[in-house]
């Protein structure tokens, strides 16, 4: 017989016990014989039979499944904060449905109602630009929602981050303190809040506090990618009023930045210090070592686990919006 179709009719008749005790057997209840379990477990082994988790969902309300949504499965970031989900998720025993929204909304949207669909038990959402589309989305949604790296436009949706406005803020000042006067910014797109607006106003607040100008050419938006970091590079170098310092978003399009001014015959550090953002391996990879801003991405992953595992069992929650602390790793693309 194909694994497939055995039932829980077949293990009740090999292990000669009602359907009723196979089902408890197989949804833990512990008010069951010891001996019984075991002839139970022993036709399960012997039939190979695999309960179907949605069927057990429809009985018992759960199906022990977590839906996991994430921008794009091939960023070094993206996967790091997926691991710490994963890990948590082992631990509490339920199993990870990953899905890749590519950053599209329609597909966001799409994927959101696929894993309801699937009788997921919660969500960990993660994505750039949260819209009130995506927010009346998740407060319809019959299963709890966390936010992870990323935040709802009414801030109501829980969520885990760093504080990134700080973040930035500290990164710009240290360039300050180094003697930088014209301090440039590659920004993600400023419609986005975390990679953009938030950053951005970061930036903003520290150049106004040390008595810099900010200045419109100092700024550049990127899409989070290398090439968009060498276009920075390119746009800034061309400059009369060259930055001698820039910070960049995300810590691959620090490494456009770094490359592009060295193809132009620039020192990094001596001539641009450069500082990225996220602390993944690139920045101990790329050369000079890049001085970044660390978001600890495994912990945020880990930490929005947790805080759904707590939506979904009822417990209770003191904070809805979790905010982890960040730090500074001074590395060669900054001066001493």
């Amino acid at each position: 017989m194909n694994n497939s179709n055995i039932t829980i009719y077949d293990v009740a008749r090999e292990a000669g016990v009602s359907m009723a005790t196979v089902s408890r057997v197989v949804n833990g209840n512990p008010n069951v014989k010891p001996a019984t379990r075991k002839k139970v477990l022993d036709a399960i082994e012997n039939l190979g039979y695999r309960p179907n988790a949605v069927a057990r969902g429809l009985a018992s309300k759960k199906t022990t499944t977590v839906g996991v949504i994430i921008p794009d499965i091939s960023s070094i970031f993206f996967a790091e904060l997926a691991r710490g989900i994963e890990d948590i998720a082992t631990m509490y025993n339920y199993n990870i449905i990953l899905c890749n929204s590519d950053q599209n909304k329609e597909k966001e949207i799409h994927l959101l109602n696929t894993l309801l669909g699937k009788q997921v038990d919660g969500i960990v959402f993660m994505g750039g630009t949260i819209t009130e589309e995506h927010v009346e989305e998740f407060k319809r949604s019959p299963v709890p929602i966390v936010l992870a790296a990323t935040v709802s436009s009414d801030n109501e949706i829980p969520t885990v981050n760093i504080d990134y406005q700080e973040a930035v803020y500290d990164a710009i000042k240290l360039l300050v303190e180094r003697g930088n006067e014209k301090i440039a910014m590659v920004s993600g797109p400023l419609e986005d809040p975390i990679n953009g607006e938030y950053k951005f106003i970061g930036y903003r607040r520290a150049l106004e506090e040390s008595g810099l100008s900010l200045i419109e050419d100092h700024v550049h938006v990127g899409d989070y990618t290398y090439d968009s970091g060498l276009e920075a590079a390119e746009k800034f170098i061309s400059l009369e009023d060259r930055p001698s310092a820039v910070f960049v978003g995300t810590d691959e399009m620090a490494l456009g930045v770094i490359h592009g001014a060295q193809d132009n015959g620039l020192n990094i550090p001596k001539d641009m210090e450069v500082i990225g953002f996220d602390n993944t391996r690139l920045a101990s990879m790329v050369r000079p070592t890049l001085t970044t801003v660390v978001q600890p991405m495994y912990d945020i992953g880990a930490v929005a686990m947790r805080l759904l595992t707590k939506f979904m069992n009822n417990e209770k929650v003191e904070d809805r919006t979790v905010i982890l602390p960040h730090r500074i790793q001074l590395r060669d693309s900054t001066l001493e």
